[in-house]
């Protein structure tokens, strides 16, 4: 798993993709529509291509074609960012991570893009979304637990290997952007409950 550790770190923690980035994303925060937050946060750029996240392959998100598969395409799946280890020659890769960004305010969409990801075989599934403070945030990804986890046949559940997170941005941290701003919640597939991380 040292892959998906690098790729976790640079992606959600505090590493080169927020750091490249918070700055043109901190005025989109403090917008009120949280769809300006995710414009660009994944749009390829010279700066970020020189990053972590360029060692894996951003290899497919609305804006950027990816040329990594024998099929190019945008989106791949129907989800939003699909990384691919670049590494090798091979024609056919398989997805190292997935994310879906879900700006609706509907817990049911939210809960859709996490049934999305979850339904794809990939070390580290992502979805970002935003509620206005941190208690909603932790009411959504309860919801989550016990609406699209808790479908899962416990097999199922247990062999879904990879890590699975919600990563949740409140509207009212947009002081401490991006480091507060961003709640991050682990799947336990023991418990199927999430677990701030």
């Amino acid at each position: 798993m040292p892959v998906l550790s690098e790729l976790q770190r640079s992606l959600v923690s505090g590493h080169s993709l927020w750091e490249e980035n918070s700055e043109g994303l901190k005025p989109r925060s403090i917008s009120a529509n949280p769809a300006a937050i995710t414009s660009g946060a994944f749009s390829p750029s010279p700066r970020r291509s020189r990053s972590s996240v360029a060692r894996y392959g951003v290899g497919a998100a609305r804006g950027h074609k990816s040329d990594l598969l024998p099929v190019p395409r945008s989106e791949y799946l129907a989800l939003d960012v699909v990384a691919f280890e670049i590494a090798g020659d091979r024609r056919w890769r398989f997805p190292v991570g997935v994310f879906e960004l879900e700006n609706s305010p509907v817990d049911d969409l939210v809960a859709y893009s996490l049934w999305k990801v979850l339904c794809v075989r990939a070390n580290l599934r992502v979805v970002f979304c935003y509620r206005r403070d941190a208690t909603a945030g932790a009411e959504l990804v309860r919801h989550l637990a016990d609406q699209v986890v808790q479908a899962m046949e416990i097999p199922t559940r247990s062999g879904l290997g990879g890590e699975t997170l919600v990563i949740v941005g409140s509207r009212n941290e947009t002081a401490t952007f991006p480091y507060g701003f961003f709640k991050v919640w682990l799947l336990d597939t023991n418990t199927a409950r999430f677990r701030r991380n």
